[in-house]
């Protein structure tokens, strides 16, 4: 008997040591990039995965690789059909034993939109914050310029002014799976085989406002002198009015909020939506605001 209450205790103990060490980890990260970037660019996401591990101590922070190397991964942020891109990543996030009790999510431009695809299509492991930089969650209509391999902006201009909804591009280009041509709504909403699904405008799948409504928080970042997203009111879920180019709505104006399809006016009413602002060019931010705004706010 009192060998099986020593081993009782010592269980105890063991449990108790575990429970402490688990509630002073911090929460771990998961960043995606944004297109014509890699995981693991020393001066982008490698740096931001830098300053993130040094800002919060021993955090675990992923920085996704789509593919089986840095040069694949760049590849396919212009060419591997985006919802292949979710299938991957939910199957690399669901495997990952450091996420499995929960990660926030930063996503850097069309990183944005495509970690929003994730907490709406695969909840477990469970995502807290979603941290949207630039993201553009109401699409685009527009490449103005491209970072990256000038040869593949060029080509990926020259496709989406041929035919954005052609099948064959519609499948195969990244940037026409966000393509929102807000002169020909019904052929958008008709053709788009990623970003009309995840907006609920094709038809309302409950789970996917089930799942956002998990999200502790959401994360929105706006580049005041954004010259690459058009229009930049898409990293505020705005967009321009139907039928036209010029006239733009906000987020409260939006279907996606009125009628919240997406949860963003339940998300919203009970303070869990944060618009930030940088007065700045696309992803131009300094470190400190990074750790101002994002780190120190969300990620302690």
């Amino acid at each position: 008997m009192a060998a099986e209450m020593k081993l009782s205790l010592l269980f105890a103990i063991f449990a108790f040591v575990a429970s402490a060490n688990a509630q002073g980890s911090p929460v771990p990260v998961v960043i995606w990039h944004g297109m014509g970037d890699s995981c693991c660019n020393p001066l982008s996401m490698g740096s931001i995965k830098r300053l993130i591990e040094k800002e919060v101590k021993k955090v675990y922070v992923r920085s996704l690789e789509i593919g089986s190397s840095i040069e694949e991964d760049t590849l396919n942020g212009f060419f591997m059909n985006v919802n292949d891109q979710i299938d991957m990543v939910c199957k690399k996030l669901a495997s990952d034993p450091k996420l499995q009790s929960g990660y926030n999510a930063i996503g850097f431009s069309q990183g944005g939109q495509f970690l929003r695809a994730i907490a709406q299509r695969c909840p477990s492991p469970p995502m807290l914050n979603l941290i949207s930089v630039g993201g553009q969650h109401q699409g685009v209509f527009g490449l103005p310029h491209c970072t990256g391999n000038s040869y593949i902006c060029e080509w990926v201009r020259k496709l989406l002014n041929y035919g954005a909804y052609e099948p064959e591009i519609q499948s195969r280009l990244v940037q026409a799976e966000y393509w929102h041509d807000p002169l020909n709504e019904d052929e958008y909403r008709k053709k788009s085989i990623f970003l009309a699904d995840i907006n609920q405008e094709v038809t309302v799948n409950q789970t996917y406002k089930t799942n956002m409504l998990k999200l502790k928080n959401l994360v929105l970042v706006k580049f005041l002198q954004d010259t690459m997203v058009e229009p930049r009111e898409s990293e505020w879920f705005g967009f321009y009015t139907p039928g036209q180019d010029k006239k733009l709505y906000t987020m409260f104006d939006s279907p996606l909020y009125t009628e919240d399809k997406l949860g963003l006016k339940t998300l919203n009413d009970t303070g869990r939506i944060t618009f930030l602002a940088s007065d700045s060019d696309h992803l131009q931010f300094t470190e400190t605001w990074f750790i101002n705004n994002i780190v120190n706010k969300f990620l302690k």
